[in-house]
């Protein structure tokens, strides 16, 4: 099993003829993702590696019945682009444009949320469910050789480290149900508790991997979950930053919302909290599959 994505998800590409989302699809299709349709505002009757491209999302989802979208147009038509996939019915998104302007991002996430729809993004790679279907470009060209389907979880807001973790887990003999790239902008669809809360709800998910950063709530909003109770299955995490600790705050690294503002922000409050909370934290990506082994057993 999976959460959001699985071999039955029908994807449409939103952006389909630029040069990013036409080196995706090649390498979506080639993994056995079923992507039905592309949308070009006059490029209908186009095709990208077989797909047909429409002018408008409704014409396409008319035409193919698809059910997901991942969106590949440039952060300020991120919201229109929304907009137009949610007015068409779809309910799995995934954006990857960065720097999505705030006010655009917070209308457009709340307006997800209303439509009880999921939006993964904003600044993603992509998610994947191996051997089922993947969004974005997640593993690239050598997906299965990162990727292997087993039934850890894996969330993070860094795409890069999806891939890390995942190929960690699979050198040691363990796979993942469905591995998140969150997404690294300040305002985001899917928070990480959201994703934990699907893998606890996931009867084919035994545990999960996060990797947490600088900056931001996500983490604070984990510790709390699972000292409540919310989530109870194992929790690995792995925290990194701890340099930017020497540095003046208010800058970004690598991620937008990457940023220490106050004491809480650091890596390693984090890591403190979450270890007071319960959940084991690793120090180097080797240690995550002996932690997570003894956290199952």
């Amino acid at each position: 099993m999976s959460i959001l994505i699985d071999r039955y998800t029908r994807v449409l590409i939103q952006g389909a003829t630029g040069s990013q989302a036409r080196f995706d699809i090649k390498y979506c299709l080639e993994y056995g993702t079923k992507i039905v349709a592309g949308v070009t505002p006059g490029r209908g009757g186009e095709h990208v590696e077989g797909v047909p491209i429409f002018n408008t999302v409704d014409a396409a989802v008319r035409a193919t019945g698809a059910n997901a979208s991942a969106i590949y147009v440039p952060a300020r038509a991120v919201g229109e682009a929304i907009d137009e996939a949610l007015d068409s019915g779809i309910g799995m998104l995934l954006s990857l444009a960065e720097n999505v302007p705030r006010h655009d991002a917070a209308r457009t996430v709340a307006r997800v949320r209303r439509a009880g729809a999921h939006l993964v993004g904003f600044n993603t790679n992509g998610l994947i469910s191996p051997g089922q279907c993947k969004m974005g470009g997640i593993g690239g060209d050598r997906t299965d050789a990162i990727y292997a389907s087993g039934r850890i979880g894996v969330c993070s807001r860094s795409g890069g480290m999806s891939a890390e973790i995942s190929y960690t887990l699979k050198q040691a003999g363990l796979g993942v149900s469905t591995a998140v790239s969150m997404g690294g902008d300040p305002i985001v669809g899917l928070r990480l508790v959201e994703v934990l809360r699907m893998f606890e709800a996931d009867p084919e998910t035994d545990a999960s991997v996060i990797y947490a950063e600088p900056g931001g709530t996500h983490e604070a909003e984990v510790a709390e979950a699972v000292r409540s109770g919310q989530l109870r299955k194992p929790i690995v995490a792995i925290v990194v930053g701890v340099f930017q600790e020497r540095y003046p705050r208010g800058a970004s690294f690598g991620h937008v919302a990457a940023m220490i503002q106050s004491d809480a922000d650091s890596a390693s409050a984090k890591r403190q909290l979450l270890e007071q909370s319960g959940i084991k934290v690793a120090t180097l990506l080797d240690e995550i599959p002996d932690l997570i082994t003894r956290a199952r057993s």
